[in-house]
C-alpha cells in the first residue's frame, strides 16, 4: 500500500507541474534576457541536478530507515 501511495504522489506532482507550466506568460518577460544569453539552460540544468540529488538522498535515507526498522522488530 505504501508503494501505491508513493506512485500516486509522484503522479500528482507531475500533473501539478504540467498545470503550472500551462500558464501564459506576458510578452515583457524578464526571462527573455536569460534566454537570449543562453543562461536559462544553465539555470535549468543546475535546478535539475539539485532536485535529482535530493531525490537520490531521500531514497537512500528511506532505505536506511527501513533497514533499521527491520533490525529492531
Amino acid at each position: 500500500m505504501d508503494k501505491l501511495k508513493r506512485i500516486g504522489f509522484i503522479i500528482a506532482c507531475c500533473l501539478l507541474n504540467v498545470a503550472a507550466m500551462a500558464q501564459n506568460s506576458p510578452t515583457d518577460d524578464p526571462n527573455d534576457f536569460m534566454r537570449s544569453n543562453g543562461k536559462i539552460y544553465v539555470v535549468v540544468a543546475v535546478a535539475a541536478v539539485i532536485i535529482t540529488g535530493l531525490f537520490i538522498y531521500l531514497l537512500n535515507l528511506e532505505r536506511k530507515i527501513k533497514k533499521l526498522e527491520k533490525e529492531y522488530k
